[in-house]
């Protein structure tokens, strides 16, 4: 009997130069080194060896990579928010979350349509929820497919899609959420907005509300998802373990959704 294998979609952006992905002051380099590049440097690893007396004269191909922990698509970890959390606990680093919570059932919930810059009020996440006719349940991973994810690789992306302010993010984390995702560059919505929204009313709270909500409660957003839009709104698990950097604030992760239906 043939065994149908569940269907596997990429949620994550590749590591890549040249694309603006990130402000520039957060851009990663990649050096690459073709085969042809590293002969000499085998040979030097075993005297008498000549690059000559490798395969076609050639070595590996190998890259350099230089990157922050929140380039590509990653998780933050509470530890990133708030030295804090939880009442005054110290906050956990990516290494230290659970990983039970990065293999969990999904729900995405499309706001698409929403202005870029807004910060999305729980009201409107229960309005998406109850469009999909769905409840939330304990350690779900809510998946927020914003304006963003359409305008990735473009130069104004990072100032693209909708945010998530403390009010929606306690509004999560209370139902038992502990891990969320965007297709947007942050879980907040964009700086250019926030700092609109600071220079008319002088409130520093607006700074990074939905990040520092992380200090009342422990969670873990993945950023810069993509391809949300492919998914139905529930009925797939998401995985998206992180890489274990010790003492880090995030870690990058390969995030898929795993479909049970194959078409």
């Amino acid at each position: 009997m043939t065994q149908i294998a569940p269907r596997v979609v990429d949620l994550s952006v590749p590591f890549e130069n040249d694309v603006a992905a990130d402000p520039p002051f957060q851009r990663l380099n990649i050096e690459y080194a073709r085969h042809e590049d590293t002969a000499r440097d085998i040979a030097g690893l075993f005297p008498g060896l000549t690059p000559e007396d490798l395969l076609e004269g050639k070595g590996w191909a190998v890259e350099k990579v230089t990157m922050s922990t929140h380039n590509g698509t990653h998780v933050d970890a509470p530890w990133h928010y708030h030295p804090t959390m939880d009442g005054g606990a110290r906050a956990w680093t990516i290494d230290e979350v659970p990983l039970d919570w990065f293999f969990r059932p999904g729900v995405r919930l499309d706001f698409r349509a929403y202005d870029d810059g807004y910060v999305v009020q729980p009201d409107d996440i229960d309005a998406a929820l109850e469009e999909i006719g769905y409840q939330l349940q304990p350690y779900d991973i809510v998946l927020m497919n914003t304006a963003a994810g359409a305008a990735y690789g473009r130069d104004d992306y990072v100032d693209r899609g909708c945010g998530f302010g403390r009010e929606a993010t306690l509004h999560l984390t209370s139902r038992g959420v502990r891990v969320v995702g965007t297709d947007a560059w942050s879980w907040d919505a964009p700086f250019s907005a926030t700092a609109r929204r600071y220079g008319e009313t002088g409130d520093a709270s607006l700074i990074w509300e939905g990040h520092k909500a992380g200090a009342e409660v422990g969670y873990c957003q993945i950023e810069k998802l993509h391809n949300l839009e492919s998914l139905p709104a529930t009925g797939f698990t998401v995985a998206c373990f992180p890489a274990k950097v010790r003492g880090a604030s995030a870690g990058w992760t390969r995030a898929v959704a795993i479909l049970d239906d194959p078409a």
